[in-house]
């Protein structure tokens, strides 16, 4: 037993608790312990991810095609939006970066100036995701189809305007034949020309063929649907059925073109109510029900994250403007604050590689 130490640790060279073994805070120290912790959590949510959506093939939804909107803008502009939130938090990183540098040097007014741009960085980037979110909730105007075959497809490019509904036959709030329903005197209930469409549509009020839908609204309410022509329909074969296979995500020439019939075939499922808007916890447009759990899910909690992070910087801020770290001496709890939001800028960049660009 001879190789066993026997000497006691001098209390005078060892470390007694009086200071950190690691040159740092006890705060630091603890929310790198949190920070860990998280990341750990995150990283299960992406493999979990990852395993489902290899199980799943082609019929996973591709990040270009489901995330095309810009607002106030028409068109398809693939992942612009979300690379605009991307860069917004990367930028609202470095202004924390900055305001951390400022405490260094005890400069009041520059902790102040760069805090309150990482906060009105993060404000920006939380309204961008929720924007985000209610344009995935609410869905595109195509919808997704379940065509006559059997087979599930998404539908790409520019849906034709509803100019107005023409009545045939008269309801409850409607009269008068021959009268033109549009934005303008239609009821609340029908909310609008295009809600008032994707609601029949859902419900099985629509019928006839592209150049005469006929629609039937909630008052009963029988009319004429006047609508341009769509331009450059096609059709995403997401799960294939006896007479379409599969679209490959890179390959154009799988889909469904409009001189192979894809705007009979969409509006004939219209027709039959076999259309899907948006996603929620029950059903998903853009295509299998566990990817709306996931997107929900992971971007909600990272979401949650920014958004605590968001009123941590806040109180900072106002800490800093009544000089209380000033007159403790140091402006360690700006450094603590930064690392939180150094570290939900690095998850956003794996979630948005993980979702949007994978």
């Amino acid at each position: 037993m001879s190789g066993h130490a026997s000497n006691e640790i001098n209390a005078n060279v060892g470390w007694d608790g009086k200071g950190s073994p690691f040159s740092v805070g006890y705060g630091k120290l603890m929310m790198w312990f949190f920070l860990v912790s998280d990341a750990l959590t995150f990283g299960g949510f992406l493999i979990a991810y990852g395993f489902t959506r290899y199980s799943y093939g082609g019929s996973w939804p591709i990040g270009e095609e489901t995330f095309d909107a810009l607002p106030f803008l028409h068109g398809s502009y693939p992942l612009a939006y979300v690379a605009l939130m991307t860069f917004i938090l990367i930028i609202s990183s470095v202004t924390m970066v900055l305001a951390v540098e400022a405490g260094h040097r005890m400069d009041r007014k520059g902790v102040t100036k760069w805090m309150l741009a990482t906060v009105l960085g993060g404000l920006i980037f939380v309204g961008s995701q929720a924007w985000e979110w209610s344009h995935f909730i609410h869905g595109t105007k195509f919808g997704r189809v379940e065509l006559s075959d059997g087979s599930v497809a998404t539908a790409k490019g520019e849906f034709g305007k509803i100019q107005s509904f023409e009545i045939v036959k008269p309801g409850a709030h409607y009269a008068g034949i021959g009268e033109l329903i549009t934005n303008d005197n239609i009821t609340k209930e029908d909310g609008d020309l295009m809600h008032a469409f994707q609601h029949a549509a859902a419900k099985r009020n629509l019928s006839g063929t592209a150049g005469a839908m006929m629609i039937t609204l909630h008052d009963g309410t029988v009319a004429r649907v006047n609508k341009d022509a769509d331009q450059g329909l096609q059709l995403i074969v997401k799960e294939a059925g006896t007479l379409h296979a599969l679209s490959s995500a890179d390959d154009e020439t799988t889909r469904i073109h409009e001189e192979e019939g894809s705007v009979a075939l969409y509006y004939e499922a219209l027709s039959k109510g076999n259309v899907v808007y948006g996603a929620n916890l029950h059903e998903n447009e853009y295509g299998p029900q566990t990817y709306g759990h996931f997107f929900f899910f992971v971007t909600g909690f990272h979401g949650f994250h920014v958004t605590i992070g968001i009123i941590l910087n806040i109180v900072i801020f106002l800490n800093v403007l009544k000089g209380t770290y000033h007159k403790r001496g140091h402006y360690e709890m700006v450094e603590k604050g930064g690392l939180y939001w150094h570290f939900v800028d690095l998850v956003w960049v794996f979630v948005f590689t993980f979702f949007y660009l994978i």
